[in-house]
């Protein structure tokens, strides 16, 4: 057992505790957390949990919960730590305000059910209260408001740090007749009267809200005259149809109708809690339990502490309270975290993107450039010097032209810098599509904070690589054709002497030997540079193919580092939210949709039986 002490220090944990449990964002350290958390044995019946000292580390969040509860409490402790900076605080506040109570509430007594017994002015719960007490405890009377604070009525000891938990002072914590010795099946509930939740007091109004928050399970008591009071159904039972499991309804006063009247009044609340979305615990379903009792008469009221001492016993209100209300953060984070469509970069995005970085930095056009020079080098080693002497003329001629036609015209295309950034834009698009809002910002961000620096990346990346036009190599067949032109054109000019040698009279006369062998150097020049340009079209072909390969494999590993490792990373971060989202959410079966219709959220149900008593 767990001594009063020791629950009200576990009680006293403070903000700064609970902070530290959830709110680090040091995601490095989940894994040594977690091993740490499983190396400490958990406290065992007879010891204090309040011995442990500042330096000692809080049990594991969830600790003294059900395997399935604590493995969403856990989740959801990780899908905090994942989002905090890319989801809006005030999206995670919920979250991490369950983390807190959570982890509060378990180190306080397992042993207590606090039940709250909430209602408006002159519904007459405190005479409720006094009846399910058997003493006069909480004060009663036709003034209003009769109730101005929490009056706390506890069955068994133990329940100190609770209390101090609700803030109910000592002077207001009461026991019930005898000590509530007696009330065996009544042995660790903790009764707390409220304000009236419609008092004309701020005070009183936010001392309900509060206490709401913390109570393990809530008594709405209701009478015929305001049981369909909107503030009660907007304000209070439709926002929390989701804690069905942990609610009792209770129609009041049913002394002043008749048999007839309260059966007709208690279905149309029924009605009335079925549009709110709150699940009816009835004919085996899980929900909330409905009932009427008076508590002047005591009809009726047997029933209901019959009701309370079962749920009492069954000491699972404090983890349904919990599930509930990680339910309900669940719900308030589904547009963080899910969104129609599959998120995420195929190849196809990433091959248009690599594409449209090699077109930003010209690899097409500097592997043709490259393959065009190695021809015109081949061309120019291996031609016949007056072929060479003629293209060096025409050069020399359209360079000195001043014919506008031959001018260079204005190009219209994109720079190399917008064409990078229209690249990241379309794979930034692509990799966001599908995500929510919060991930597909984050995405976009990654890959323009990757898009910073990179033409000019490029830029240098080019220049390191070099221009593969500038130098190309040389085949080792060229001097042989280099050879070849040269003796073609000694033919051409042995012969031409020779022709002259004849005319002028040195050499004997023969027409014939002469002028085959000037023939042959003037047709061989031309076949000569003929194989060597269809020799070189292949060599020329795969140099330029490399070179452009080189280049667009470089501006790919740029991209890649820059932007889409990045925006990969994003990708993985927001699966691995997705997955604890998933965990969070859990397997339990949805109740109904809350709101019937009228602007609520989905809900889910749970595992008590309610009772139909009147």
């Amino acid at each position: 057992m767990v001594d009063v002490d020791a629950e009200a220090g576990g009680g006293g944990g403070g903000e700064d505790g609970r902070e530290a449990r959830w709110d680090d964002g040091l995601i490095a350290r989940r894994a040594a957390k977690r091993a740490a958390a499983g190396a400490q044995p958990g406290p065992k019946d007879g010891e204090a949990q309040g011995e442990e000292t500042e330096e000692d580390t809080l049990p594991p969040l969830g600790g003294h919960y059900s395997g399935p509860l604590r493995g969403r409490l856990d989740a959801l402790h990780e899908l905090v730590g994942l989002s905090r900076t890319r989801v809006e605080s005030e999206a995670l506040a919920e979250a991490g305000r369950v983390l807190d109570e959570a982890a509060a509430r378990q180190r306080l007594s397992s042993r207590h059910t606090v039940i709250a017994i909430a209602g408006a002015t002159g519904s007459g719960k405190s005479t409720l209260f006094n009846a399910l007490a058997g003493v006069p405890v909480s004060e009663t009377g036709l003034r209003r408001p009769t109730t101005s604070a929490p009056i706390a009525l506890s069955w068994s000891e133990g329940a100190a740090g609770l209390l101090d938990r609700l803030a109910v002072p000592g002077r207001l914590r009461r026991k019930p007749l005898a000590g509530g010795a007696a009330d065996t099946g009544l042995q660790g509930l903790v009764l707390i009267d409220l304000p009236d939740h419609d008092s004309a007091v701020t005070a009183h109004r936010d001392q309900v809200d509060r206490v709401l928050g913390l109570v393990d399970a809530v008594i709405w008591v209701v009478d015929p005259e305001k049981y369909a009071d909107a503030a009660l159904h907007e304000r209070y039972l439709r926002p929390l149809a989701g804690h069905a499991e942990v609610t009792f309804v209770v129609l009041n006063q049913i002394d002043r109708l008749g048999t007839e009247a309260a059966d007709l009044v208690l279905d149309d609340l029924r009605r009335l809690l079925d549009e709110d979305g709150v699940a009816l615990g009835e004919h085996g379903e899980p929900g909330a339990t409905v009932l009427a009792v008076s508590a002047l008469t005591g009809d009726g009221v047997p029933e209901l502490r019959d009701m309370i001492a079962g749920f009492v016993q069954e000491r699972t209100a404090p983890e349904r309270r919990l599930a509930a209300d990680v339910d309900a953060a669940a719900a308030r984070l589904r547009p963080a975290y899910l969104a129609d469509g599959r998120a995420g970069l195929d190849e196809r995005a990433r091959d248009a993107f690599t594409d449209r970085l090699a077109v930003a930095v010209g690899a097409q056009a500097a592997g043709e450039a490259a393959e065009r020079v190695w021809r015109r080098g081949a061309i120019r080693a291996c031609g016949t010097p007056w072929l060479r002497l003629y293209r060096w003329y025409e050069r020399l001629r359209a360079h000195g032209s001043t014919d506008p036609h031959l001018d260079s015209p204005v190009e219209d295309e994109l720079t190399a810098r917008q064409r990078v950034e229209q690249a990241v834009r379309i794979v930034a698009d692509e990799a966001s599509r599908g995500l929510p809002t919060p991930w597909a910002q984050a995405v976009r961000e990654a890959a323009a904070r990757g898009a910073e620096g990179l033409p000019e990346a490029l830029d240098e990346l080019t220049v390191t690589l070099g221009d593969p036009a500038a130098r190309p190599p040389r085949p080792a067949w060229w001097p042989a054709a280099v050879l070849a032109q040269v003796v073609m054109t000694l033919l051409q000019i042995f012969g031409a002497l020779w022709l002259v040698g004849q005319i002028v009279g040195v050499v004997e006369p023969g027409l014939l030997p002469p002028v085959l062998v000037m023939v042959g150097g003037i047709v061989g020049g031309p076949l000569v540079e003929w194989a060597c340009e269809g020799a070189v079209k292949g060599p020329a072909k795969r140099y330029g193919q490399e070179a452009e390969r080189r280049l667009r494999e470089a501006a790919a590993a740029c991209g890649r580092a820059r932007v889409l490792d990045p925006v990969a990373a994003e990708l993985v971060r927001y699966r691995e939210v997705r997955e604890q989202y998933a965990t969070v959410v859990g397997s339990r079966p949805s109740a109904r949709i809350v709101g019937g219709g009228r602007g609520g959220t989905g809900r889910l149900g749970a595992t008590r039986t309610g009772v139909r008593g009147r």
